[in-house]
C-alpha cells in the first residue's frame, strides 16, 4: 500500500495548481483504500508480483475519489472522514473539473497496461457506476422504493468498483477463469456487504468516529434499507413517519425516525442482509488458492460486520 501511494503522489502531479491542492486534500484525507487492497490482495492470492499491480490499484483509487468529489456535490455534503468536503473548501465548480481530470488521469494510466481486457472491465465499470449514480439521484425522496430497487443501485454504485478491482487484480495474474469469477463474485459481495452496513451506521453510528454526520441519508431523501424495512414491519403510523422523513428530507424528524428504525427491528433486517452477503464473499474467497492472502480476504469479509466507521 506505501507503493500504490507513491504511484498516487506521482500521478497527482498536474501543471494546473488547482488540480494539484484538490486531488491532494481529498486522497490525503485518508479513508480506507479498500480498493486497491482488494486488487492487491487477489493479485497476492493469485502470485503475481509484477510492479503493474501497484498502477492499477492507483487507478482503481483514482476512479473512486473521482465519484466521491462528484457525490459530495450533488448531495450537498460538507462532512468526509471528519473533515470538510473538498466542495466545501474549494467549491462546487473546482470538485468537478478535478473529479474529472481524476477520472482522465486513471484513464490514461489504463493504457499503461497494453491489456484490452483490463481496460474493457475498468471502462464498463465506470460506466456502470455512473448509471447507479443517476439511479439513486431518480430514486431521491421515494419513499416507494423496495428492497430489490435499492440492492439494484449498491450494485452498481458501490459494489461496482470492489468487483471490478478484484478482477482486475486477478487478470493480472493470468488468472484461471474460475478464478477470475472467483474474485469478482467475492469483489460484488464484499462491496453490497460495505455499502448496507455503511447504511446502517447511518442511523446507529457516532458521528465523531464515522467522520461525516449523522442523518444525511435522511436529509437527502435516501430510502436505504433500514428504512425500507421499518417501513415494512412498521405501524401504519409508523410508516408515515418514515415516508414523510424521506419525501421531505426533514432532519428534524431524525430522532423519531432512529426510534422507529430501532423499534421495529430493521437494523437486524439490514446487517442479516449484510451478514448473507458477507458468507457470499468467503464462499468465493474459499475457491481461492490457500495462503495468507486468501486467509486475509476471508478475515476482512467477516470483519465488515463489525466496522463502526
Amino acid at each position: 500500500m506505501l507503493q500504490v501511494d507513491q504511484v498516487i503522489a506521482q500521478r497527482l502531479s498536474s501543471g494546473v495548481p488547482l488540480v494539484g491542492s484538490v486531488s491532494h486534500y481529498i486522497i490525503s484525507a485518508g479513508g480506507k483504500r479498500l480498493r486497491p487492497a482488494l486488487l492487491l490482495l487477489c493479485c497476492g492470492a493469485l502470485g503475481f508480483e509484477g510492479a503493474q499491480r501497484f498502477n492499477m490499484a492507483a487507478v482503481v483509487e483514482f476512479i473512486h475519489t473521482a465519484t466521491l468529489l462528484h457525490d459530495d456535490v450533488v448531495d450537498d455534503s460538507a462532512l468526509r472522514r471528519g473533515s470538510p468536503t473538498a466542495n466545501a473548501r474549494f467549491g462546487n465548480p473546482a470538485s468537478v473539473l478535478v473529479g474529472d481530470f481524476l477520472y482522465s488521469r486513471a484513464f490514461q494510466m489504463m493504457v499503461d497496461t497494453q491489456n484490452m481486457r483490463i481496460m474493457e472491465v475498468l471502462a464498463n465499470a465506470t460506466n456502470i457506476i455512473a448509471e447507479g449514480e443517476v439511479m439513486q439521484l431518480m430514486n431521491m425522496h421515494n419513499a416507494a422504493l423496495d428492497e430489490a430497487s435499492y440492492l439494484q443501485v449498491i450494485r452498481s454504485k458501490t459494489a461496482k468498483l470492489f468487483e471490478a478491482s478484484a478482477r482486475v487484480g486477478a487478470i493480472l495474474s493470468g488468472a484461471t477463469t474460475a478464478d477470475e469469477e472467483a474474485c469478482a463474485d467475492y469483489g460484488q459481495a464484499l462491496g453490497t456487504a460495505f455499502q448496507v452496513i455503511d447504511d446502517v451506521l447511518d442511523y446507529t453510528g457516532d458521528a465523531s468516529v464515522m467522520g461525516k454526520n449523522l442523518g444525511d441519508d435522511l436529509r437527502e431523501g435516501k430510502a436505504t434499507l433500514p428504512l425500507i424495512a421499518a417501513m415494512q414491519r412498521g405501524t401504519p403510523s409508523e410508516r408515515e413517519t418514515i415516508q414523510q422523513a424521506i419525501e421531505t428530507g426533514d432532519v428534524t424528524m431524525l430522532d423519531a425516525v432512529i426510534a422507529i428504525v430501532h423499534a421495529t427491528g430493521a437494523l437486524d433486517v439490514a446487517r442479516s442482509a449484510a451478514q448473507q452477503e458477507a458468507r457470499r464473499a468467503i464462499a468465493a474467497a474459499s475457491l481461492l488458492p490457500d495462503g495468507p492472502h486468501k486467509d486475509c480476504l476471508v478475515q476482512l469479509a467477516s470483519q465488515l460486520l463489525e466496522r463502526n466507521h
